[in-house]
């Protein structure tokens, strides 16, 4: 780490801690100013896309839920939709309940996760959860019940829960009895509770003042809180359908990054994830959760990036919540998945994976094998609106010491919960002070 009386200073640090993936930020001041921000992604490209070509349809779900160990159903839900599409399929009554209930099941161990073992600390002041956890005990132990009754859903209908392998292009593999689902009820009540109390104990936290402009964007739902389909919106007047996403956002290459970024053609950055979905789909939150939100103050869309955990909490209250009442009204279909017919065909769909709108199109073959793959994950797509956040994060404290502006560049970091290869680990950040 170099002195106060040097011009140019470079400072490494091994770790971001609580986050998922590998990357690097440089942060550039002259005289004073901030001049570059740049939040690098470093790690080897995955090739995902590329060895999906020449594999069976059906392989897809599973293939692609190991591109992420804490959203693997997000994967598998955009790949079997845009695979339905694709071959004409409609999966609806039960089959849909069904992986609305196992998203629902995803969102609450993911949300719970970052927001209570990842970001809390932030706000407290502590370097982890296991120090957080000395004086916050039970707000942690409510964070792992959290987190283990949505383990709990995907495991029951995903057959494990990470890397689920009951779900298929047409429905699943096996469908639980109603018997078997109404185990869920009495921890899901409980998680009800401990949902509700997490928001009331994250509602304390002081959030710093910082009102961001992005464009959000999210699917809107046919009168229900997206998950797994509606059209693709935004608070700047976008209003497509899927098949419409292409057309409107475009995929670029910058040099200091392994991931694409993303932003709409013709225009610039915009951010998807759970300030967008409720920015756009407040009005579709059961009463509960839209009570619990404007308990906590937010009775409108929410453009202060600290404040995300708030959102991410009402939309665990949310997830438990839609989980009760898709248990309660279940009755177990006739059979566990629809027929399916291989055909040349090319089909897209996107999901609400937790961090935001994931992106699939397929195109296959007359024997149904895929010729043709694309997948676009959200913090691909948030990586210029983060880097944005940076920037105004990187002025605001701009005249401190190098290691507190390290840390509110992690602070700032974290607030999207950013999984940067869908793994955890590391952030070195390099400030230039010339």
């Amino acid at each position: 780490m170099g002195g106060e009386g040097r011009r140019t200073r470079t400072i490494q640090v091994d770790a971001l801690a609580r986050v998922e993936g590998e990357g690097a930020l440089r942060v550039e001041v002259r005289d004073g100013r901030v001049t570059g921000v740049a939040l690098s992604i470093f790690e080897p490209p995955r090739y995902f896309e590329a060895f999906l070509r020449g594999r069976d349809f059906r392989e897809a779900p599973d293939i692609t839920s190991r591109i992420c160990g804490i959203c693997p159903v997000a994967y598998q839900m955009s790949a079997v939709h845009a695979m339905e599409r694709a071959l004409g399929v409609t999966v609806d009554g039960a089959l849909r309940a069904l992986r609305r209930l196992i998203y629902c099941g995803e969102w609450v161990e993911s949300h719970a996760l970052h927001a209570v073992m990842l970001h809390a600390p932030d706000f407290l002041g502590f370097e982890g959860v296991v120090d957080m956890a000395r004086e916050h005990g039970e707000a942690v132990r409510r964070g792992l019940r959290l987190k283990k009754a949505g383990n709990a859903l995907m495991t029951l209908l995903g057959g494990r829960e990470v890397h689920p392998i009951n779900v298929r292009v047409g429905g699943f593999y096996r469908v639980p009895t109603r018997a078997e689902l109404l185990t869920m009820r009495e921890p899901l009540e409980r998680a009800l509770e401990d949902a509700l109390a997490t928001l009331r104990w994250a509602a304390g936290f002081e959030f710093p003042e910082l009102e961001r402009g992005w464009e959000l964007v999210a699917l809107r739902g046919d009168g229900e809180y997206p998950m797994n389909e509606g059209r693709v919106a935004s608070t700047a007047g976008l209003d497509v359908p899927i098949e419409g996403f292409e057309a409107r956002i475009e995929e670029f290459q910058v040099a200091h990054s392994t991931a694409l970024h993303a932003r709409r053609r013709g225009g610039g950055a915009y951010l998807t994830g759970p300030l967008a979905r409720f920015a756009l789909n407040a009005d579709r939150l059961s009463p509960l959760a839209r009570e619990a939100a404007r308990e906590v103050g937010l009775d409108g869309p929410c453009r202060n990036p600290f404040r995300s955990v708030l959102v991410r909490l009402v939309e665990v209250v949310y997830a438990v919540d839609e989980a009760l009442r898709l248990i309660d009204g279940y009755e177990p279909p006739p059979q566990p998945a629809v027929e399916v017919t291989p055909r040349a065909a090319t089909g897209c769909a996107a999901t609400e994976a937790p961090r935001g709108l994931l992106y699939h199109r397929y195109r296959l073959g007359a024997d149904g094998r895929i010729e043709e793959a694309r997948i676009v994950p959200p913090t691909s797509q948030n990586q210029p609106s983060i880097e944005a956040d940076l920037w105004a994060v990187a002025e605001a404290h701009v005249a401190a010491p190098d290691a507190a502006l390290r840390a509110q560049a992690e602070r700032a970091i974290r607030n999207h919960d950013p999984c940067i290869s869908c793994a955890a680990h590391f952030l070195t950040l390099e400030v230039d002070r010339g």
